[in-house]
């Protein structure tokens, strides 16, 4: 890598604008950071060389560079900020709401949306963020942030930690803050010295060359804002992980106990009981809204009992349950146990439990009884044998029956909301065999000449609890990363970086200034400094151009 040497003696890396030294403009490096199309300099990390601006031959330099460009970083969150957009157009298959007709996205989106929803879900826009085009696209934003961070952070650095009070004339000269005093007293110069201690600058002086500074520290708000956001975007891809992160579904009926999803079958949820509150109808201040809406909750809840396995696992055998703790868990207040968040997500009411049928012959008007049976619907046999010799086989469960386009019978879910059966009946001394199709409101005898007929005789329903279990260990990384993001923000905002050079020039003075932000501030600075001595205000080159 060359080298390239200045008028003062001190030798630059490739790349430098302004001099480390002296300030002096390097002159084959102003097109850099446009310079030599104008009269100010552009201070801009103080025209320290940054690794992009030295090394082009490999092709890490080549991968560097490309994420060191703060364009390339405006477009990878651009591309984020639009595919997010897209996520949001329809509901993500995590939130397909739990009252759905079905769950299944490939049912779910063209049922719902129809060709678009469609669309969306073949182009997998349905688990849009946890997809791997989606996660490696926040890798690359993260990657830029911290090539960009380390390429001007380092070089600004060392300039900084390095300048020196004496300047170059150019240097001087071509700050936006600049005057030329043509005589000036060891007195004044003494008053000017004073005045900037009063103001709180920190004096550096070197053979009669100073150097005021102050707020040097807001130089680093916008680093302190990447390490914020790269812990926020770490948070995001350790959601990914089950470890860190767990968001599950599961639907527990009234006296039903079920393993916990994403526990591994470590713990289990008893529900004891489902209470539904709504609000009274003969209230005066509820009548308007219950007239709009229908029935409205005033509270739902499970009166749950969790239990943890114990003892070792053996193949076939009921494991032993012990009970860790026993809540109810209501709307807005989650049951809460180890590691585990379990929120009350909504309900399923009048779901079947149980049906009973009962026989009689077809042309009996009075349907006398000829035998009963009892189906539950959560675990039907595939038999049931009466005491008066008839049996009766399951030939087809629909537990939440629907008939397709094709006209075939289905079931939208797993879930006993329309029960529906095929049975076949085998009477008793080897009479014939008769199929018989059964559901609520329905009884259809599929050849038209069966001699016996099933009916619903009763029926029991029960509700069902959706719950929501979560873990989520990646929140106290994005208030972090937040809190370290609004920090930086503060420190750039509301702190300003100012430096005020006064060289000797023979017997007089030249004073320059800059600042990052709020050069008002900084003349008003100047002009209080210079009060009460013959020193020159400085003019603003700015508006001179």
């Amino acid at each position: 890598m060359e080298k390239i040497k200045c008028e003062c003696g001190h030798v630059n890396p490739e790349g430098t604008v302004l001099c480390e030294a002296c300030g002096k403009p390097v002159e084959e490096n102003q097109h850099i950071d446009g310079n030599d199309k104008r009269k100010l300099l552009n201070m801009r990390y103080d025209g320290s060389a940054r690794r992009s601006q030295t090394y082009n031959k490999t092709i890490v330099d080549k991968i560097w560079n490309f994420f060191s460009s703060v364009k390339v970083g405006v477009w990878l969150i651009v591309l984020a900020l639009i595919a997010s957009g897209i996520g949001t157009i329809f509901p993500q298959e995590q939130y397909i709401p739990p009252e759905a007709p079905s769950r299944d996205p490939s049912v779910y989106y063209e049922a719902q949306h129809g060709i678009f929803g469609l669309i969306y879900y073949q182009l997998g826009f349905h688990n849009l963020y946890s997809s791997w085009w989606y996660l490696l696209l926040i890798a690359l934003i993260g990657i830029s942030l911290v090539i960009c961070s380390i390429d001007r952070f380092v070089p600004l650095y060392k300039a900084l930690k390095n300048q020196r009070p004496r300047r170059h004339k150019q240097f001087l000269n071509r700050q936006r803050l600049f005057s030329k005093t043509d005589y000036v007293t060891d007195d004044e110069k003494s008053k000017l010295v004073s005045g900037l201690k009063k103001k709180r600058y920190k004096v550096y002086e070197e053979n009669g060359h100073i150097l005021a500074e102050k707020g040097r520290f807001s130089r680093w708000g916008p680093y302190v804002n990447h390490i914020g956001l790269i812990i926020i975007l770490i948070a995001a891809l350790l959601r990914m992980t089950p470890f860190m992160y767990l968001d599950e579904y599961v639907w527990v009926r009234e006296g039903e106990q079920k393993s916990i999803p994403g526990t591994d079958g470590e713990y289990h949820i008893e529900n004891q009981e489902f209470i539904l509150e709504t609000y009274d109808e003969d209230d005066e201040r509820f009548q308007d809204a219950i007239e709009q809406q229908g029935m409205v909750e005033k509270n739902f809840q499970t009166n749950a009992v969790i239990y943890k396995e114990t003892g070792e696992d053996i193949a076939g055998a009921e494991p032993e349950l012990e009970k860790v703790t026993e809540d109810e868990m209501r709307m807005n207040e989650p049951l809460k146990f180890d590691k585990y968040t379990l929120y009350q997500a909504g309900y399923q009411q009048n779901e079947f439990q149980s049906m009973s049928f009962k026989i009689h012959e077809t042309d009996d008007p009075d349907e006398e009884s000829l035998g009963e049976f009892t189906v539950d619907l959560t675990d039907p046999q595939d038999e049931y044998n009466l005491d008066n010799g008839f049996q009766v086989l399951v030939s087809q469960y629909y537990p939440d029956y629907e008939l397709s386009d094709e006209g075939e019978p289905r079931s939208q879910t797993n879930y006993p909301r329309n029960p529906a059966f095929v049975f076949t009946v085998h009477p008793p001394d080897n009479e014939e065999s008769e199929m018989s199709f059964v559901g609520i409101g329905r009884n259809v005898d599929a050849t038209g000449e069966n001699d016996y007929k099933l009916g619903v005789q009763d029926f029991e329903t029960r509700y069902a609890s959706g719950i929501t279990v979560r873990v989520d260990h990646t929140l106290p990384f994005f208030i972090i990363g937040a809190a370290i993001f609004m920090i930086g923000v503060i420190q750039g905002m509301y702190w300003h970086h100012r430096r005020i050079w006064l060289n000797p020039e023979g017997e007089g003075l030249m004073m320059a200034g800059h600042t990052n932000k709020n050069w008002f501030g900084l003349k008003k600075d100047i002009e209080e400094i210079i009060e009460d001595t013959d020193v020159k205000m400085v003019d603003d080159q700015q508006e001179l151009e």
